[in-house]
């Protein structure tokens, strides 16, 4: 393995990328849950939303009252940068059970963006390890 040296442009850029990316998992689950319609709105529309999906409307009403919790608590880890393999591997299995879930509506347009989504939360996993300043990682290097 060659020895590479990690430049500050590098891990700012990453750490960057994953507080954006933190900012919009928070975002979404902060207005889900506490604005607008508040949580009970967001799981009864998102079950409108869905009706043309194949899906049972009791399994889309619980998902709908779960998805917003999952989104705010790993944003505020991806923000804060504590337990970032777990909140980017959570992130990633969301997006996969969401991807279900859109394309079994056929709505393609949505699953392109989630497809994005998800590129992004994989390439902060595959980069963590050299470039991420999380305090956890901090703490281990003292």
């Amino acid at each position: 393995m060659e020895n590479t040296t990690i430049t500050i442009e590098q891990r700012v850029a990453y750490v960057l990328l994953r507080v954006v990316a933190g900012m919009d998992f928070f975002g979404h689950g902060f207005a889900r849950i506490f604005t607008g319609t508040r949580l009970g709105g967001f799981a009864h529309w998102m079950v409108g939303d869905m009706a043309k999906a194949p899906l049972p409307a009791s399994l889309v009403l619980a998902i709908g009252y779960i998805v917003p919790w999952v989104e705010l608590v790993v944003g505020l880890m991806l923000l804060f940068g504590v337990g970032v393999r777990f909140a980017l591997v959570t992130a990633l299995l969301l997006m996969l059970l969401l991807m279900f879930g859109i394309t079994m509506k056929q709505d393609w347009t949505v699953a392109g963006q989630q497809l994005l989504y998800s590129l992004v939360l994989a390439v902060l996993l595959f980069s963590r390890g050299p470039l991420d300043v999380s305090w956890s990682g901090l703490l281990r290097r003292q």
